[in-house]
């Protein structure tokens, strides 16, 4: 690793550690650079928000594509104190990062306590065996709205 990518890990880390001892929520955080400049910053912030969504990945891509008026940050790359969990990881394949860098582990994580390995079960589960029932209703109706969709001549296609 470079000087500069060990200087942005380590910004990701003190983001981690101010959040977590702020009382704002776990031990995570995430900056995004793009070229030499951190464009996004985010420490996990669930318990304070009562957000189940607001990881330190996701509040950081927030804040970078709002700082960058985009919702794809294809020139940026994330730096985040522990690897993504599957929510975060599907959000950073939206954003289109270039490269992310990860400072612990998912086993690292989950020695203390934060313990994703049920997701990731679950997501290559068949959806009738998912511990939470899930169930496909209204497909004819909802199929049509991608129908239109399809015929929209001014969407923005992503």
């Amino acid at each position: 690793m470079t000087e500069r990518e060990l200087r942005f890990m380590q910004a990701a880390v003190d983001l981690a550690r101010k959040g977590m001892n702020k009382g704002v929520g776990g031990p995570f955080g995430c900056v995004i650079v793009k070229g030499d400049t951190i464009v996004g910053t985010g420490c996990n912030s669930v318990a304070s928000s009562n957000d189940p969504t607001a990881h330190a990945e996701v509040v950081a891509i927030r804040d970078a594509c709002k700082n960058l008026q985009t919702f794809q940050l294809t020139d940026c790359e994330i730096y985040t104190s522990c690897e993504p969990c599957p929510m975060c990881m599907g959000a950073i394949y939206w954003a289109r990062p270039k490269k992310v860098y990860f400072g612990a582990t998912r086993h690292d994580a989950a020695a203390a306590g934060f313990d994703d390995s049920l997701i990731y079960t679950e997501l290559t589960a068949p959806i009738h065996d998912r511990i939470i029932e899930c169930v496909n209703l209204g497909r004819e109706d909802a199929v049509t709205v991608f129908d239109e969709w399809n015929d929209k001549p001014d969407k923005i296609t992503y």
